[in-house]
């Protein structure tokens, strides 16, 4: 029997922040990276607070100093820091979405994350969230098992429909009756692809497709959650 599958990406839809985000945030605290990795994306994380850019080139940009800065760090020391956000920030989650993972497990769904951010700190936080298999990017070590900075399959994980393919064949699942769930433009062509697209806490781009589309739009504000 093929199990139906509900995909969800993970930052600023399951997770009320970003994992990646956090991880350089902690490990510049910890002296791992140092004190000026932020000023590298600082302009484009001034625009999207101040609503003058789009989070995607704010998080394109993270994307990228951490590439850089990750090099020559070793894996067991970035890793324990990652196990150490799971455990403090497991719970920092939507209550939408939160339940919705409850509702579709219930009815067995086989449960599919998605996400830009490391695979050492999202495998965690998907398995403590209670998906079933969870994609991150996946920074690629070297003999002394330091980071060398390079991305495996790059190509593949940054595109979500050919993970959510990849995961279909691979885990012997049906598209029919399908889930997706996601917030940004970047999720669309992930989005065409289930039977059931939402679009939660959308930005412009992907709330104006949701909109010509008729997918369901659901925002989640403080403690009220309320659908478009």
């Amino acid at each position: 029997m093929q199990r139906p599958v509900a995909v969800f990406d993970i930052d600023g839809t399951v997770f009320r922040s970003s994992l990646l985000i956090d991880l350089v945030d902690r490990l510049v605290e910890r002296g791992l990276m140092p004190a000026d990795t932020r000023e590298e994306y600082r302009e484009e994380q001034s625009r999207w607070l101040d609503r003058k850019g789009d989070y995607e080139s704010y998080i394109g940009a993270v994307v990228d100093t951490f590439g850089k800065r990750i090099k020559g760090l070793p894996f067991d020391e970035v890793s324990y820091i990652a196990g150490e956000l799971i455990e403090e920030r497991k719970d920092r989650v939507y209550r939408y979405t939160r339940d919705l993972v409850k509702e579709l497990k219930k009815k067995d769904y086989f449960l599919l994350a998605v996400s830009h951010s490391p695979r050492f700190i999202v495998d965690g936080f998907g398995f403590e969230s209670g998906f079933d298999k969870v994609y991150g990017t996946f920074y690629t070590t070297g003999p002394s098992d330091k980071f060398t900075g390079e991305i495996e399959d790059k190509d593949l994980i940054f595109n979500k429909a050919a993970v959510l393919q990849r995961a279909v064949r691979k885990e012997n699942l049906t598209l029919e009756n399908s889930v997706g769930v996601g917030d940004t433009e970047g999720d669309i062509p992930m989005l065409e692809m289930v039977t059931s697209p939402i679009a939660f806490n959308p930005n412009a781009k992907l709330y104006k497709h949701a909109k010509r589309r008729r997918w369901k739009i659901v925002v989640e504000r403080k403690d009220v959650i309320y659908e478009l």
